[in-house]
C-alpha cells in the first residue's frame, strides 16, 4: 500500500481488525520512510459496477461517493454511525446482487431514498432535495406533504 504522505510503496501493517459489523477489515499502517500512520479498509467486492448517469455517461461505481452523500444527509441526526455503515453496506450488497453490472443512477438514488426513509425522515428529505433537484420552497412543501398521512377531515 502506497503511503499517502510520502508515496513510499513499502508500508507495514501494524494492526488488523474487523470493522463495520464484520463486512470490512480495518488496517493500521506505518510508513518506515516518513513515520506516517494511516488507516485502510479492505472490503469484499463481488463485481465491478458501472453507474449509468442520466446524461448517458458511464462511470465506475464509487462507494465513497455514496457514503459521502448519505453522511451529508445524516449530519446532526440522532443515528448511530454504525447504523449508517450497515445501511451503506446493505445498499452496496443489494446493488452487487442485482445481477447486472450496469446500474442507472436513478435506480441507485431510489434505493438510497428507500433506505433513508426507513431510518430518518429528515435525512430522507435532505437527500431527496438534492436527488430530485428541488429549486424552491414549494418543491419541499409538495414533497413533504406526500409524506404526511391524509388528515381525517379531508
Amino acid at each position: 500500500m502506497r503511503c499517502p504522505f510520502c508515496g513510499n510503496i513499502d508500508t507495514q501493517v501494524k494492526d488488523s481488525r474487523p470493522a463495520e459489523d464484520h463486512v470490512a477489515i480495518r488496517r493500521r499502517r506505518l510508513c518506515p520512510a516518513c513515520g506516517g500512520r494511516f488507516t485502510t479498509y479492505e472490503r469484499v467486492q463481488l463485481r465491478d459496477l458501472v453507474v449509468i448517469k442520466t446524461n448517458g455517461k458511464r462511470e465506475e461505481f464509487d462507494r465513497d461517493k455514496l457514503e459521502r452523500s448519505i453522511r451529508i444527509s445524516m449530519q446532526k441526526r440522532p443515528v448511530e454511525p454504525e447504523r449508517i455503515d450497515q445501511m451503506i453496506s446493505g445498499i452496496v450488497r443489494r446493488l452487487e446482487s442485482m445481477g447486472d453490472t450496469d446500474i442507472p443512477s436513478k435506480q441507485i438514488g431510489e434505493i438510497v431514498m428507500e433506505s433513508l426513509a426507513r431510518i430518518d425522515t429528515v435525512a430522507y428529505v435532505r437527500f431527496a432535495s438534492v436527488y430530485k433537484n428541488f429549486q424552491a420552497a414549494d418543491d419541499f412543501e409538495e414533497f413533504v406533504s406526500e409524506l404526511r398521512p391524509p388528515s381525517p377531515d379531508a
